[in-house]
């Protein structure tokens, strides 16, 4: 069956430098789960922050199910990310580096239908970064080009 991508973060492979990922459980109401089936998610702007020591995904918002009654639901709404606690220590650890943040990659559900959060331990890129690795992306666009109108 393999797993069904609902959302992808694109915009932070543009703007950070991820060093590492890893995957995560989130915890989520019964019409969020519903809605995530329907593809009802975006993570443009989010970011997982520690309270007390546990870890949640913040901004992401999750758009309410169509058919469910829920007139005090807030779509963005903190939720709160599953992980064994080595891992909560271990990014604690990560973050408390400067500039290093986590940024969720892509939400997903997996092979045993389980919703699940790809975290990315990141840096900012600068723009310098930035626009280097867009030159370096159009040469090889350009030699690609290239090579194809030669043969």
């Amino acid at each position: 069956m393999g797993i069904k991508v609902v959302a992808q973060n694109k915009k932070a492979f543009h703007d950070y430098q991820v060093l590492d990922t890893l995957e995560a459980g989130i915890m989520l109401l019964g019409d969020e789960v519903k809605a995530l089936r329907a593809g009802h998610a975006s993570l443009a702007g989010s970011y997982a922050t520690f309270k007390q020591l546990e870890l949640y995904l913040t901004n992401c918002n999750i758009s309410p199910y169509a058919q469910a009654y829920n007139k005090d639901y807030e779509p963005t709404h903190a939720r709160k990310l599953l992980l064994h606690r080595r891992e909560l220590h271990k990014l604690f650890g990560d973050i408390s580096k400067k500039g290093v943040t986590i940024i969720p990659l892509k939400i997903y559900f997996n092979e045993r239908s389980i919703a699940k959060v790809e975290l990315g331990i990141c840096k900012h890129k600068k723009a310098a970064d930035k626009r280097s690795e867009m030159r370096e992306r159009d040469i090889k666009r350009e030699t690609r080009r290239e090579i194809k109108s030669n043969r």
